[in-house]
């Protein structure tokens, strides 16, 4: 599992799957964030159901804000800062490679 670490509140990593949520926890995590929409890869991507309850069986609190690469709205921009604002931290946001939540969390920073 690759992640990188953009502040000690907010990190980011490519797609990750439900047996990844306990090491997650156990590295520090608080809050997972997915941005990337269900079925987006095809059949073989876990649904945001699966990793929700992987997540939360971690302890981990989880959001699912799915958003379609280079798309972003600024309803979409505003609600992914909101939830790292407001999220316990460290929070570790997610998508298929880590570019679009990376560039999600950058824009709301303004």
């Amino acid at each position: 599992m690759q992640v990188s670490k953009h502040t000690d509140h907010f990190a980011t990593a490519p797609q990750l799957s439900p047996e990844h949520m306990a090491p997650i926890a156990q590295h520090g995590f608080h809050t997972v964030i997915n941005n990337r929409p269900d079925m987006e890869g095809g059949p073989d991507q876990p649904t945001s159901a699966q990793m929700q309850a992987a997540a939360e069986a971690a302890g981990l609190v989880y959001h699912y804000l799915p958003v379609v690469s280079g798309a972003y709205t600024p309803e979409q921009v505003t609600q992914m800062a909101e939830l790292v604002n407001n999220a316990p931290g460290p929070v570790l946001a997610f998508c298929r490679s880590g570019a679009r939540s990376t560039q999600l969390w950058m824009m709301g920073l303004n």
